[in-house]
């Protein structure tokens, strides 16, 4: 899980900074949670969806046919 902090808004993105190192980043507004602001800390969890990936190989596969 990584922490992230919201800084500001700039029009449609999210300017976060994420982790201990606050690493700034550009995010779409449209995915954070409703109610949220500056000034606010996130959760975020990032994993690997391996069915999906395996789904579109299959698929990349299947039209190269």
């Amino acid at each position: 899980m990584i922490s992230a902090y919201i800084d500001r808004f700039e029009e449609e993105i999210a300017v976060l900074y994420l982790g201990d190192a606050m690493k700034k980043v550009n995010f779409p507004k449209e995915f954070l949670p409703e109610g949220v602001g500056e000034g606010d800390y996130l959760r975020i969890d990032i994993s690997f969806d391996k069915e999906a990936t395996d789904r579109a190989a299959q698929e990349a596969l299947d039209l190269m046919k």
